[in-house]
Parts: structure tokens; C-alpha cells; sequence
């Protein structure tokens, strides 16, 4: 008996029923959906192992299906394409998509068990690991966002990108970079000052991505300011990114003006969650689907009531913080269906209003604002028993300017 499910999506009953019985007969288990939106909700909740998707249906092809799971993350398993009057074209562009297979109607008995063999041998497509920019979400925002970078995808000078904490500027930089060719993040700016040039020679002919680039002193912007003059020698396209505007850094003097002015000349704002919040009932069912996908949570659904909660919070913390918040939802609830009092539970334990008070008001803003985020940081750290991972998930910050703000403050780890 085998263990896999196949989700047969087909608009016609007697194709339906006969995909599944013969298949049943093969002892797979078997989903059935009639049309694209019962196929986009299945594949919501769960992962199946093999899916056999007809092209011609009345309320989305299966083309456009097909795009739509590989853009948003979750064309993470093998997929067939079936088609009763389709030509070599549609086969082909089906394959380029990331189809696993093509079978034309009426399907020959051997052919389809043939196929269906080797989809589920071979075509085990794993997570991805990197994020597409439709995870972003999908609205007006997001949208004109994705055709900024696709008109500067073919510059070679330096991109700032900029944004609060948590929005997904990563995933920009991403979207920028050319498959088969280098792409170097360093977990620290610390090589800036001491080896600029070995970054360089790490990312050659490559996208080197430098993040919170406002957090620079004064040798690593000297440093950054030596890396610039050498791009177009080791052939790197250089991506910055910062959710502290530079512009006021230069007027406090604790900035290099010449640097600013060479990264402000292309500069892109990645806009804030709350921005296009009405991407975020979708963007939070695919953090679900995944979270169920990689056995860290049960099957279950969020409650529309639920899609509401999320969509109606500011999110300071961003793409990040609503990850997090679904992580926490998706391991905590027990039911089938996450409610609108799950996600009210669990916003309301992320905001630790008890670190506001004991900040004295007859002290200096900046120091003020020292006391609050040490009293924060310590409280998150606490809560989450120094799962850092968690902790930044909290805060909507990335791990590393999660570590730099630690040491700023005078917070020591354990084990650190």
C-alpha cells in the first residue's frame, strides 16, 4: 500500500472518477479538486506528493496555476500536466514552468501509471530554501515594487534598498541576483574595515548584498568607500541595504557624506507590511503551508475571522514579526482551525507593555530609548528561553543587527 497522495484537479467528473479509481486500485491514496480554486485551496492546507493538473478549465488554466504555485513557494512537488487538445507548445512551456510531465487525454492506462512512477521516483522537488519575491504578497504595492527591480536588474551600480526592520529587503536582493553565479551575504560588516577587498574576491562576477548598512563606523565606511572603487574590476553588483535613513546619520555627522551620495543615487523603499495589508491574509496562509510542510505543525486551517485579526495589526516588526506570529500559532493551537482568539492571544503575549513602565521621563530621549529597548531585548530573551532565532523573529530584525543591537546595549548571552 502506497503512502502517497495525488491530487487529480479536472473539470470533467468521468475523467475525475476514472483517474481515481484506477489509481486508487494502484493503492495511492487520492484528492480530487474539479476546478483551479478547490486545487489552490488544497494545496493551502497541505502538501500532496504528486499532483495531475488538466490545462483547459473554466475558471483558471492550469498554466497560470502552475506560475502561480512556482512564484508564491510552493511548486514544491512534482506536477503533471494533462491536456485533451493540447500541442507541443503547451507541453513545452508547462515543462519550462517546472511541470514534471505531460500526458495527453485520453491517457493510456501503462502510460499514466508509467508516468505517475516516475513523477514520484524523480520529480521530488524539496522546499526551497530561498524565498520568491511573491512572498512579499501580490497587491499594487508589491507589484510596482517587482517592476522597479526588474528595470534596474541589468545596472551594475549600487542599489540601496531601504525599509523598516523585517520587510523583506533579503528577499530583493534575491530577486536580483543571476543563478550560477556567486552570492555572498556576510553575517557581519566587520571585513569592511579589515579586508574589503577579500569580499570582493568572494563575490566576483557575483551580487555581494551588505545589510544595515547605517550601523557602519566610521573604518567600515572607509572600508565600503574602497570596496566602490573596485566593483567594476571584479565585476560585483553591489546591493546595500539600511532601515536607518542615511540622510539623518549625515546630519549628525556620524556618516560619511561622500558614501551617501554615491548609494543615494539608486535607491528603492521597500514598502512597510501594513502598507499592503491586504496581502496579508494570503502571505500568512503560505507562512502556514510551509510550517506544515516541514512537520514543524499539524494540518489546520486559519478561520476567516482569524485572516481578519492579522490583516487589521500594524505589524512594526513586518514580513518577520508575521512570521514569527504564524510560527507560534501553528505549533500552540490544537484545533483544526485557528481562530480569531488564537491570534489575539498570541499578539497580545508579543507586546510586552510591562517594559514600558519604569523609564523615567526626566532623562534624555536617546537615553530613554536605551533603558525601553534593554528592557525589551531582556524580556523577549527571557521568554523565549535565548532561542535568538525566536527572539529576532519577535523583535522583526534580522540575527545579525539582532546581535549588534545586543552588544550595543550591554546585553551579554549565555554561551556567548
Amino acid at each position: 500500500m502506497s503512502n502517497n497522495t495525488i491530487l487529480v484537479v479536472d473539470d470533467e467528473i468521468g475523467i475525475r472518477e476514472l483517474l481515481s479509481e484506477i489509481l486508487r486500485d494502484e493503492g495511492y491514496r487520492v484528492a480530487l479538486a474539479e476546478n483551479a480554486g478547490q486545487a489552490r485551496n488544497w494545496r493551502k492546507q497541505t502538501r500532496p506528493d504528486l499532483v495531475l493538473l488538466d490545462i483547459w478549465m473554466p475558471d483558471t488554466d492550469g498554466i497560470t496555476l502552475l506560475k502561480e504555485w512556482a512564484s508564491c513557494g510552493l511548486l514544491t512537488m512534482p506536477v503533471v500536466m494533462m491536456s485533451g487538445h493540447g500541442t507541443i507548445d503547451t507541453a513545452v512551456e508547462a515543462t519550462r514552468m517546472g511541470a514534471s510531465g505531460y500526458l495527453e487525454k485520453p491517457v493510456p492506462l501503462q502510460k499514466l501509471l508509467n508516468t505517475v512512477g516516475r513523477a514520484l521516483r524523480g520529480g521530488q522537488v524539496k522546499s526551497p530554501t530561498i524565498l520568491p519575491l511573491a512572498s512579499l504578497g501580490r497587491g499594487p504595492l508589491i507589484a510596482d515594487l517587482k517592476r522597479k527591480l526588474e528595470q534596474v536588474a541589468g545596472l551594475r551600480i549600487p542599489l540601496l534598498l531601504t525599509g523598516e526592520p523585517g520587510t523583506g529587503v533579503d528577499l530583493c536582493a534575491r530577486f536580483l541576483h543571476h543563478p550560477n553565479t556567486p552570492w555572498v551575504e556576510p553575517d557581519t560588516l566587520a571585513a569592511l574595515a579589515d579586508a574589503p577587498f577579500d569580499l570582493l574576491e568572494r563575490a566576483k562576477g557575483g551580487l555581494l548584498f551588505l545589510k544595515e548598512i547605517g550601523d557602519l563606523n566610521r573604518l567600515a565606511q572607509k572600508g565600503l568607500l574602497l570596496l566602490l572603487g573596485k566593483l567594476e574590476k571584479y565585476n560585483v553588483r553591489l546591493v546595500c541595504s539600511t532601515s536607518v535613513p542615511l540622510a539623518s546619520l549625515v546630519a549628525q555627522n556620524i556618516y560619511d557624506l561622500k558614501l551617501y551620495e554615491i548609494l543615494s543615487n539608486l535607491c528603492i523603499n521597500v514598502p512597510a507590511l501594513r502598507e499592503h495589508r491586504e496581502d496579508i491574509p494570503e502571505l500568512a496562509s503560505q507562512i502556514l503551508s510551509r510550517c506544515i510542510e516541514s512537520g514543524e505543525a499539524s494540518l489546520r486551517q486559519f478561520s476567516t475571522a482569524a485572516l481578519n485579526g492579522l490583516r487589521n495589526h500594524d505589524w512594526p516588526g513586518n514580513l518577520a514579526q508575521l512570521t514569527g506570529t504564524v510560527h507560534s500559532l501553528a505549533i500552540t493551537c490544537t484545533g483544526d482551525e485557528i481562530s480569531a482568539d488564537d491570534v489575539k492571544r498570541i499578539l497580545t503575549s508579543s507586546t510586552p507593555a510591562q517594559a514600558v513602565a519604569g523609564v523615567p521621563l526626566n532623562i534624555p530621549l536617546r537615553e530613554a530609548r536605551d533603558i525601553f529597548e534593554k528592557t525589551y531585548f531582556e524580556q523577549l530573551i527571557n521568554q523565549e528561553s535565548g532561542n535568538m532565532t525566536r527572539v529576532a523573529e519577535r523583535a522583526g530584525l534580522e540575527r545579525t543587527h539582532l546581535y549588534r543591537k545586543l552588544k550595543l546595549l550591554g546585553i551579554k548571552l549565555r554561551n556567548h
